[in-house]
């Protein structure tokens, strides 16, 4: 398949996408920048410019730049329409570039609702394109690592997860007036920032069973939660403790896993908790050598977003499934809508979440 031509629109988070696709030339071609702060796509586009002249690919010095998205949808000539705008813009704008025959990578979370959700897969189901959401804290060495030994069945049954998002976020990030609130940001720590950590969980253990959470507002005068503890059992039978907070002075994320053949504990950087280095260690001597020579040559693949998007690419040459897919996004989603249910409630919630359920329709009905 020829190289896919890209278009990404907004360039806060979006800079790191950018960098993603000019580090895999032979893949992708990025065409289109598009931000309403005109300044900021011009600086993007002068150094894309630059870097070309100092050696890079030389076609990212021909990058168009826009401030309109349906004008960047009427007149560029791209394939992927990479949408990393705030939250509240997700909907239409995948809606949108689907509708237009284009394929969709969009930027988490991806939209307020399950409705929404189901509506966007009916969407991608009758156009041309498909959309994937971004989840690029999968593609890490340390956490590719133990779902290799989970696949392998070395790891055996999960007994206890433990998950801390401790990182810091204080007046300087929330005076971007789209950030915490609850009918832009949609929600706080536990959908736009500890996400990652939560979606490395279920997509190594599988679905949550049911969910005890709750959430407060205790570091930021912000409508959205900025701390939160929650309690899980999935649907294996294991248990989860999973907590997060936006008032940290050491920031610090940890995955830690107990199995019944090994534990594993991830690093404790709090942005690529999913990178080397992380420590398994096996009930016996006979295990440690079963992990050293399951582990012995596993190539983990290109990491974060790189390698999220060079899969993407594979999937769509083969015909394959995405390396993400709507239906990941829609249990990250489920999950959070059950936490947010939780606090609102003080109860249980039981997973999964129907059409009948009072947060379907609206991540936080309270709101409304």
């Amino acid at each position: 398949m020829s190289r896919l031509r890209v278009a990404v629109v907004g360039l806060g988070v979006g800079k790191a996408h950018v960098h993603a696709y000019t580090s895999l030339p032979e893949q992708f071609e990025l065409v289109a920048v598009c931000d309403t702060d005109r300044d900021r796509s011009a600086k993007v586009c002068r150094d894309l410019s630059a870097s070309a002249s100092n050696g890079a690919t030389s076609d990212v010095a021909n990058v168009t730049a826009y401030s309109d998205f349906s004008r960047l949808l009427a007149e560029a000539d791209v394939d992927v329409v990479n949408i990393c705008t705030p939250p509240h813009f997700h909907f239409p704008q995948s809606q949108a570039a689907l509708e237009s025959g284009r394929h969709v990578i969009c930027e988490k979370p991806l939209v307020p609702s399950l409705a929404q959700i189901d509506a966007l897969a009916a969407i991608e189901e009758r156009s041309e394109g498909r959309l994937m959401p971004i989840f690029q804290y999968r593609f890490g060495a340390g956490v590719l690592k133990l779902r290799h030994l989970i696949e392998s069945g070395i790891a055996g049954s999960a007994y206890l997860t433990t998950v801390e998002t401790s990182w810091l976020r204080g007046a300087a990030y929330y005076s971007v007036d789209w950030r915490g609130r609850f009918d832009t940001e949609l929600g706080g720590v536990l959908l736009t920032h500890a996400i990652h950590a939560h979606d490395m969980v279920t997509w190594l253990l599988g679905p949550v069973r049911n969910v005890f959470a709750r959430t407060a507002t205790r570091v930021n005068p912000i409508e959205t939660e900025d701390c939160a503890a929650i309690s899980l059992e999935l649907r294996d039978g294991s248990l989860a403790s999973f907590s997060a907070t936006l008032g940290s002075q050491t920031e610090i994320s940890r995955l830690r896993f107990c199995f019944e053949n090994l534990t594993a504990e991830s690093s404790l950087a709090p942005y690529t908790p999913c990178f080397d280095p992380w420590t398994f260690r096996g009930a016996s001597p006979e295990i440690d050598t079963a992990i050293g020579a399951a582990l012995e040559g596993f190539e983990p693949g290109p990491p974060l977003y790189a390698g999220q998007f060079a899969r993407f690419h594979s999937a769509l040459e083969k015909g394959g499934e995405l390396p993400v897919t709507i239906a990941d996004a829609r249990a990250a989603l489920e999950l959070a809508t059950a936490m947010y249910h939780s606090n609102a409630t003080g109860r249980a919630i039981e997973l999964p979440i129907g059409p009948d359920h009072p947060g379907y329709a609206h991540l936080h009905p309270e709101t409304v």
